[in-house]
């Protein structure tokens, strides 16, 4: 029986950051136009939640099927199936238990945000919730894992960003329009930086076990200007939103949360060992939180 210790240590709470900005996001902008659902934002946050927890695991697991930590170069947080912690079986069951309590979570939100729209919406966005559970197994896990091909970066772009931002608002909203696409790209681009982040401290290990990701397809340094240009990118896509939305000299104040993110910018280029960007993955996703729950507050103001 694994312990409670193990399985926290696969589930790797400190990816939650990004999954609750997400949703934060999407609220918030939902909120600043007077359409707001108290218990659709519990939900999506929850579903969120979830989601990354289960993405978490399925890592693990698929990571421990494809051989990915048995070359001694892994530098980051020991993996559970791996090290023996969890057997596979039990992981398994995990994932299975996971998935099942996004699909009921997930079929409640859309019942109480969609049940007096048309039912192509309905089925559109049970479609995308099948696809963001796909997408969360198929990182690493099974056959043809697209992580291991240098596709983790457009998949995490996609369903962690976009699909989170923008459907969270539609939830709220039942409105198709372009308010959330600036804020729902910028912490796109922030999402793909951890992974990044994540794929170049492990650009050794990656590389030894046959894992192609972005850094070791182009290596370090344009890696390093990859990481970069998402970050300059989110934080241009946030300015850009309240050049275009922002009637209030204060709805600016957020901007300063820029500050961290240059900094951590700077620092990542002057490492020159891999395994010192560890620490940098809490750190930015910290950031985008914090960026996340200053931008909504101050949208609202």
């Amino acid at each position: 029986m694994a312990s409670l210790k193990s399985w926290i240590a696969a589930l790797r709470p400190r990816t939650l950051f990004l999954a609750v900005a997400t949703a934060l996001c999407g609220s918030s902008i939902a909120y600043s136009i007077g359409k707001f659902n108290i218990i659709v934002f519990i939900l999506t946050l929850l579903i969120a939640t979830i989601l990354q927890l289960l993405s978490n695991m399925a890592n693990d697991l698929g990571d421990y099927q494809h051989g990915t930590d048995i070359t001694g170069e892994r530098v980051g947080p020991k993996r559970t199936v791996q090290s023996g912690a969890i057997t596979p079986s039990q992981m398994k069951k995990g994932i299975i238990i996971a998935i099942a309590i996004a699909c009921i979570v997930g079929l409640l939100l859309i019942y109480i945000a969609l049940q007096f729209m048309d039912i192509r919406y309905f089925l559109l966005f049970l479609l995308l919730g099948v696809a963001c559970i796909i997408a969360a197994i198929k990182y690493t896990a099974g056959k043809n894992p697209y992580g291991y091909k240098g596709m983790g970066d457009i998949f995490s772009f996609t369903f962690f960003g976009l699909v989170s931002v923008i459907g969270t608002y539609f939830l709220h909203t039942h409105i198709i329009d372009f308010r959330p696409w600036l804020p729902a790209i910028g912490l796109g681009l922030l999402t793909v930086a951890v992974l990044n982040l994540n794929n170049m401290r492990d650009l050794d290990n990656d590389k030894k076990s046959g894992k192609i990701t972005i850094p070791v397809r182009i290596g370090i340094e344009r890696a390093k200007i990859y990481h970069a240009f998402l970050t300059i990118g989110a934080l241009l896509c946030f300015l850009l939103y309240s050049l275009t939305y922002a009637i209030h000299w204060y709805q600016y104040i957020y901007l300063l949360s820029f500050i961290i993110f240059i900094k951590l910018l700077t620092n990542i280029f002057r490492i020159t060992e891999n395994r010192l960007l560890d620490p940098y993955l809490k750190y930015t996703s910290m950031s985008t939180f914090i960026l996340s729950i200053c931008f909504s507050i101050c949208i609202n103001l």
